[in-house]
């Protein structure tokens, strides 16, 4: 599956995208996040979950959202207006 990261997120994963295939077992945004987060920079980037935002294929989606059969994981900062 593609992942994208946006803004200081992207900085400190260090890439903007990334092919990844998590295990069968990794079936939620949270599940990918933890898979993900057992290797630096992603560790570190995906610290503060209270920090990051997610959407499945294009659509903004909760830690609990399954991403079974998402080809497009994107993890961004709160996005604020003004």
């Amino acid at each position: 599956m593609r992942m994208l990261y946006f803004a200081w997120v992207r900085e400190a994963v260090g890439t903007g995208e990334e092919q990844v295939t998590p295990p069968a077992e990794v079936s939620t945004m949270a599940d990918l996040i933890d898979w993900l987060s057992k290797d630096e920079p992603h560790a570190t980037a995906f610290a503060d979950r209270d920090r990051l935002r997610t959407a499945v294929d294009g659509v903004f989606a909760a830690l609990d959202a399954p991403i079974a059969g998402a080809s497009e994981i994107a993890i961004f900062p709160p996005v604020t207006g003004g």
